[in-house]
């Protein structure tokens, strides 16, 4: 699993059949320091995340385990909105 923050959305209006009705989220990877590496990812939204939201999120064969992406062809999926996390006694995000 990874952090992110939810960057923007994404429309694909010609798309496998089986991606239908999914909604699409373009996510920044962050560290555990909550500062963004430079990496950016698509993934299937499978919570109702929200741009600027920071989420965990899988990627691989992990992201094909949600009822949603079950045996869909998809590589990455947010699978969780973060309310917070600390690191070491220290709050490093708070919603």
């Amino acid at each position: 699993m990874l952090l992110g923050r939810v960057a923007g959305t994404l429309v694909a209006s010609r798309k496998e059949e089986l991606l239908e009705g999914m909604k699409f989220l373009v996510v920044r990877q962050i560290d555990v320091n909550n500062e963004e590496t430079g990496g950016y990812v698509v993934a299937v939204d499978a919570v109702g995340a929200g741009v600027d939201e920071v989420v965990m999120y899988a990627s691989g064969s992990s992201a094909r385990q949600t009822g949603l992406t079950k045996d869909k062809p998809c590589d990455a999926v947010i699978m969780a909105i973060v309310d917070t996390w600390e690191v070491n006694g220290d709050t490093k995000y708070q919603k």
